[in-house]
C-alpha cells in the first residue's frame, strides 16, 4: 500500500462500461513521512475520500479486484487515512 493526497477529480463523459459509476480522482503519491513521491496518477474510489484528504491506495493488480466487476485500472483508493504514528527502530 501507498500513501497519498486527493487533490481533484477527473470527469470523463466517456468510459468503459466498468468504470460507469466509480468516482475517480486525482491523487499526489506521498512518502509515509508525507513528502510528495512523483506524479499525480487518477486513481479509482473505493471508500468515498475527499478532496485534501490523506489516503492509502494499491496499484497494479490489486488495484484491479477492488472491486466486483474487475475495471481496467491501475491505481485504486482503499482507505481514508486518519493518523499516522512513525517510529524509529
Amino acid at each position: 500500500m501507498f500513501a497519498g493526497k486527493v487533490i481533484g477529480h477527473v470527469v470523463a463523459t466517456v468510459k468503459t462500461e466498468t468504470l460507469v459509476g466509480e468516482k475517480l480522482l486525482l491523487i499526489q503519491p506521498l512518502t509515509w513521512e508525507m513528502q510528495e513521491d512523483g506524479d499525480p496518477l487518477v486513481a479509482m474510489d473505493s471508500v468515498g475520500a475527499g478532496f485534501d484528504e490523506l489516503i492509502f491506495y494499491v496499484k497494479a493488480r490489486e488495484a484491479a479486484v477492488t472491486v466486483k466487476q474487475v475495471p481496467p485500472v491501475d491505481a485504486a483508493i482503499v482507505g481514508i487515512i486518519d493518523g499516522i504514528e512513525l517510529r524509529e527502530m
